[in-house]
């Protein structure tokens, strides 16, 4: 007796039939080369290169990446570093240092990568580049130097 019951249905043996009438599952058959296609006749290759493509000209074509980015002088986002960007460029800086990318600030016998990321950001020496993504897919890139940051 199960947990579940007994009237769950029997197979009475069905699964040993079909065992025996199958034979064997993995035959050599599925292993075996691919046979050759025929090659098309002549009339029934396209050639791609002749196709023509009709233009429609209310078609939106799509912005390449340059195309989506934002001047400087027209930049709309505030230019202080939020807490999520701080976190994130601080444990990307942490994790560069820990690599043994040079650092950029004098570390005074600081060993922790954490701290010496954090003294790099307040003295702006972090040379990364924050990417806003904007909700039109356009983006405005920010340095970290010229970002003001709340430490």
């Amino acid at each position: 007796m199960s947990d579940y019951g007994d009237d769950a249905p029997h197979n009475d043996g069905l699964d040993e039939q079909v065992l025996e009438e199958d034979g064997d599952y993995f035959s050599d058959d599925q292993y075996a080369e691919p046979e050759e296609q025929p090659q098309k006749k002549a009339e029934e290759r396209v050639d791609v290169d002749k196709m023509e493509v009709e233009e429609d000209s209310n078609v939106n074509k799509r912005k390449t990446v340059r195309d989506l980015a934002i001047p400087r002088e027209k930049r709309t986002t505030t230019p202080f570093m939020t807490k999520y960007e701080r976190a994130r460029i601080l444990g990307t800086r942490a994790l560069q240092i820990s690599m043994n990318a040079p650092v950029l600030v004098d570390i005074d016998g600081e060993t922790d990568p954490l701290q010496i990321a954090m003294k790099e950001l307040a003295q702006k020496k972090i040379p990364l580049v924050i990417r806003r993504f904007l909700p039109d897919g356009s983006y405005e890139d920010w340095a970290c130097n010229e970002l003001f940051v709340d430490i």
